[in-house]
């Protein structure tokens, strides 16, 4: 865990001075040493029990739930770590009583007494901890809170398995409450808060935007920048796909975002170009609604701007170089050839990895899933110290047509199959 992620340390006062508040309120306090040592683990244990407790009504919880959440926002990292800990061994499903349950569903000897048992088995299945969990929604900021805490769980678990469980416990409930039905498509502009375009700055991870004009230059008219906001978290983008408007599908992106370039005008533009998708929330990961992002973009433009008839990416290749080493193919990326370096990203691109029936580049799994077709390799057209490191500056664009993404998804998801042109094919049999 890192202290000092972007806004981690703002959102933590923010957190703690709305709940201190509330907490106040209902007259509840505690205090802990921030690493959370053994000798507070006892008095933690039974905070987190009184949370659970039902006693003094629906208020009294908030507060009890509040001052939990200070509790968990004043320790340093080794603290939190301690308290997440406690939260997924002490707090999860009690194994004894889930196997008394399921020998009575088995027992049962009629169609009454098998239902009985069967709720009873799911709700002991439910671990009391996201019972507790559920509870910091009633706070303000408090969804923000969870996705949070769930950014720790999953950095935690990597290297600890018993973090595991609580981790999917909360991305269980997240993801019944970022279900896409509740988000809101808005259209980012240069007179979008301040406060909003400053954290698109801050989430940029793909091309990062190299302060204001750079940032002034991606919204301009012949540019869009979309992103998805829940309801809940109406300051905070969860998603957010930068597009622009051009003739032709563009192979550099060094020239794309040229501050330099005359605008062009929007009503001559044949062509839309996603060149940057970038998840906000590190807590959300796994909890996909990209595609949905994508399909609502090409939706909103196609009525917006019906001169557009082509919806393509120009999309980074992160994963070439790592695989090309892995195979003893890094010399060819050194000073290749155009034909070479393109025979290269076009096998890698393509070739299904057998142990889980993906092609290996994170970013085509993304594109191919959701339908789009593999559809040029582009040539220099990333000369950025990160460009050049991940894939020798290749680039490729994912062409998007709405009459063939359910097919090209099917034959992807269904059956490995990687849906391309004849551009890319006419690369392979030169490997």
């Amino acid at each position: 865990m890192d202290d000092d992620r972007s806004g981690w340390l703002s959102r933590i006062r923010s957190f703690k001075g709305l709940w201190r508040d509330v907490a106040k309120a209902f007259g509840v306090s505690s205090s802990f040493s921030p690493d959370l040592p053994a000798d507070d683990a006892e008095r933690l244990r039974q905070q987190m029990r009184q949370c659970l407790d039902a006693r003094g009504g629906e208020m009294s919880a908030r507060g009890r739930a509040a001052q939990l959440g200070r509790t968990y926002l004043d320790l340093n990292p080794i603290g939190r770590m301690n308290f997440l800990r406690l939260l997924a061994t002490e707090f999860d499903s009690d194994p004894a009583a889930i196997d008394g349950a399921m020998s009575a569903v088995s027992k049962a000897t009629d169609r009454a007494m098998r239902l009985r048992a069967e709720r009873r088995l799911k709700q002991l299945l439910d671990p009391p901890r996201v019972k507790l969990l559920t509870q910091f929604t009633t706070l303000p900021e408090g969804v923000k809170f969870l996705v949070d805490m769930r950014a720790e769980l999953i950095a935690l678990a990597k290297s600890d398995p018993v973090f595991e469980g609580l981790a999917d416990d909360l991305k269980s409930l997240l993801a019944s409450w970022f279900d896409v039905g509740f988000l809101e498509l808005k259209r980012m502009t240069w007179r979008s808060p301040a406060m909003l375009l400053e954290k698109i700055i801050a989430y940029e991870a793909v091309h990062a935007i190299q302060g204001w004009a750079d940032l002034k230059n991606r919204l301009d008219s012949d540019r869009r920048l979309y992103a998805f906001f829940h309801p809940r978290m109406p300051d905070e983008p969860l998603i957010f796909v930068e597009v622009a408007l051009v003739r032709g599908l563009a192979g550099n992106i060094q020239q794309l975002l040229d501050e330099h370039a005359p605008v062009q005008c929007e009503n001559e533009a044949d062509t839309a170009i996603f060149y940057s998708i970038n998840n906000a929330q590190r807590g959300l990961d796994g909890i996909s609604f990209g595609n949905f992002l994508i399909k609502k973009v090409v939706d909103d433009l196609s009525h917006e701007l019906p001169n557009l008839k082509v919806f393509a990416t120009l999309s980074p290749i992160p994963g070439l170089r790592g695989w090309a080493e892995r195979n003893g193919l890094a010399g060819q990326l050194d000073h290749p050839s155009e034909d070479l370096l393109g025979a290269l990203a076009a096998r890698y691109l393509t070739e299904i990895n057998p142990d889980n029936g993906r092609v290996r580049d994170p970013v085509a799994h993304f594109h191919l899933t959701n339908g789009a077709r593999l559809e040029r390799l582009n040539f220099k057209a990333d000369s950025s110290a990160r460009g050049l490191s991940q894939s020798a500056g290749m680039m490729v664009n994912y062409l998007y047509k709405l009459a063939d993404i359910e097919a090209n998804n099917e034959a992807y998801a269904g059956q490995g199959k990687v849906t391309m042109s004849s551009q890319v094919k006419g690369l392979l049999p030169k490997m």
